[in-house]
């Protein structure tokens, strides 16, 4: 750990308390809003509420070991000994970005063996990238960071392919009031997950010591918010959109 201002710091804390207030809020919202939705999209909505409720946990340990981390000495804020357990950001990964692809599986409402197939393949495919992402996280070595952000992308790599090619055909026999909505949470869920490959490499291309710390974590932050509780508004509002079409179809 490095001596950081006590701006950088304070930076990173308020990012850290925003996104409990923003996970928590979010998962409130979401297993509230299940009862205004048809009962095929109610597990789309219960999982959505268990990926904020899963990062509101996690942020709050990533506050709390981050607080314990530094300790404010003449003006700046030294580290304390205690180190900061960025492990956290991988575990909680490792649970919610599986689950944010298999709740857009779900919220399409495709035929069984369709969404067992493509739940299966995306979610593997997900947890897969999580854990070649950590070890070149934990590595000082810019050359084994590079090893495995490099192995990293392979199933990104995958997964944006059949976000945009393999869903093609899924997408097209969605109602036509919901399209727009699922192609922008496709979208959104690419846009947002390029954010964590290009943190990743902040250390490994000039940033170092304080600036490189806060901007992973700031980096990072940004991209959870979007992925998990902007993405989850997106499913919610899919669902809604095809409960209308459903109800005002029978």
């Amino acid at each position: 750990m490095e001596t950081i201002s006590l701006g950088q710091f304070s930076l990173v804390f308020n990012a850290f308390s925003f996104t409990i207030a923003v996970m928590g809020a979010a998962s409130v919202f979401f297993f509230l809003s299940r009862s205004q939705v048809a009962p095929p999209y109610r597990t789309a909505l219960t999982i959505t509420g268990l990926v904020t409720l899963i990062a509101f946990y996690h942020y709050l340990r990533i506050f709390n070991s981050w607080e314990g981390a530094y300790a404010l000495v003449d003006g700046a804020m030294k580290p304390t000994g205690a180190r900061f357990n960025d492990a956290y950001r991988y575990v909680d990964w490792l649970l919610t970005v599986p689950l944010l692809l298999i709740e857009l599986i779900l919220v399409m409402r495709l035929s069984r063996a369709e969404t067992v197939a493509k739940a299966t393949k995306l979610g593997l495919l997900a947890a897969l990238m999580v854990i070649l992402g950590y070890p070149g996280e934990i590595s000082s070595d810019s050359g084994t960071r590079w090893l495995w952000w490099g192995l990293a992308m392979i199933p990104f790599v995958i997964i944006v392919y059949d976000l945009f090619v393999g869903l093609r055909n899924s997408i097209a026999s969605q109602p036509e009031g919901a399209r727009g909505l699922i192609s922008a949470a496709r979208w959104l869920t690419v846009v947002s997950w390029l954010f964590y490959p290009v943190v990743f490499v902040f250390p490994m291309i000039g940033l170092s010591g304080g600036t490189a710390t806060t901007a992973v974590q700031i980096g990072y932050t940004v991209a959870d918010v979007v992925a998990k509780a902007v993405f989850g508004v997106l499913i919610f509002m899919i669902a809604v959109r095809k409960s209308e079409v459903e109800t005002a179809s029978r």
